[in-house]
């Protein structure tokens, strides 16, 4: 990329307004707005140009905001009225077919696009912007889509349950972006709207390294955490002598387990591996071991690694051959979970 060529990100919601969303519209609103006012903060903090897109769908799917600058965008709160059946397919290929008519001269471009619903297809057939009636032929035209977009197209998908992402995975989504919400209330779409947050700082900060896309969007994973993303994020290797790796035979209380292994506990020095969904708060260092060689690595960077916003957010440990995660602990009472292992910093 030339020095003056400037990053310019284009951001896509595409949101269900089917009639089950009722219950949740003024909390989709909110999310989406908190959404926006973090696009916009992150854009101006890395230098990044970000315009934004929204599409609304019921039976039919809706552009109610095409590429507008995010540091302009009003409020959805008077164009997000749910209502209607789930045109789900049709509303995704509209907004990529749409979106790549976008002019991408002058800059680096990428497209990232967030499809949330909370039920599964059932009205695309009918839309008018559907490629075709045939149902069976939607599901095809999505599939050849996303195998055609270029690398510079990130699409990921928000279902409410594993049938939903059986069908996405069908469609052609790729595993690692399809992610699982609780539709059934406020604080699951919370939850949502926070997995959208450290997807979407992910993304910005690989692009601020040079990445173009991603099929691992929601993912701690082999794509997000590898050699080449540790080192493009700057992560310092931590020298040996400096940390002990304590395994964890039983369930026991962390300093309890600390001070039965032989070492100080200082509030803050222990850090566990991540190996079931967790919480994980804004203050909380990372820690990232290769296993192989037991290096560990770790400095303000890992959070933008795993892409943890500055807020309290649910992280899901992914398959990774080559990776292990550590989150530090300052409960004094936290349970370790046996047949893991305890990070000790000296």
């Amino acid at each position: 990329m030339s020095g003056n060529q400037n990053y310019i990100n284009h951001v896509a919601l595409v949101l269900d307004a089917s009639s089950s969303m009722s219950h949740l519209s003024g909390k989709v609103v909110e999310v989406a707005d908190q959404q926006i006012a973090y696009l916009a903060r992150r854009s101006q903090e890395l230098d990044q140009e970000t315009r934004v897109t929204v599409y609304v769908f019921a039976d039919k799917a809706e552009c109610v905001i095409y590429d507008k600058d995010v540091l302009r965008m009003p409020s959805l709160k008077e164009l997000y009225r749910p209502g209607g059946m789930t045109a789900l397919l049709a509303a995704t290929l509209k907004s990529q077919r749409e979106l790549a008519q976008t002019a991408q001269l002058y800059g680096d471009h990428s497209f990232l696009t967030f499809v949330l619903t909370d039920g599964q297809e059932n009205a695309s057939h009918r839309c008018p912007d559907a490629p075709s009636k045939d149902p069976r032929e939607l599901v095809r035209a999505v599939g050849t889509m996303m195998e055609t977009q270029a690398d510079n197209w990130t699409l990921a998908v928000l279902v409410p349950d594993q049938m939903g992402k059986r069908e996405a995975m069908q469609c052609g989504f790729p595993k690692d972006n399809i992610a699982i919400w609780d539709a059934t209330s406020t604080q699951g779409l919370e939850e949502a709207g926070q997995v959208i947050l450290k997807a979407t700082e992910n993304f910005m900060v690989g692009r601020s390294k040079g990445i173009r896309g991603s099929r691992a969007v929601f993912s701690t994973g082999g794509e997000t955490v590898n050699k080449d993303t540790i080192a493009a994020a700057g992560l310092a290797p931590v020298d040996p002598s400096h940390y002990h790796l304590i395994p964890v035979a039983r369930e026991a209380a962390i300093r309890e387990w600390v001070v039965e292994s032989g070492h100080t506990y200082r509030t803050g020095c222990a850090f566990y591996q991540l190996s079931k969904s967790e919480k994980i708060q804004a203050q909380k260092q990372i820690a990232v071991l290769e296993k192989k060689t037991d290096q560990v690595y770790t400095g303000p960077q890992a959070r933008a690694l795993l892409g943890l916003p500055n807020s309290e957010v649910r992280v899901k440990p992914d398959h990774n051959d080559d990776f292990t995660i550590f989150v530090q602990s300052t409960s004094v009472n936290r349970k370790l979970v046996p047949r893991t292992r305890l990070l000790v910093m000296a």
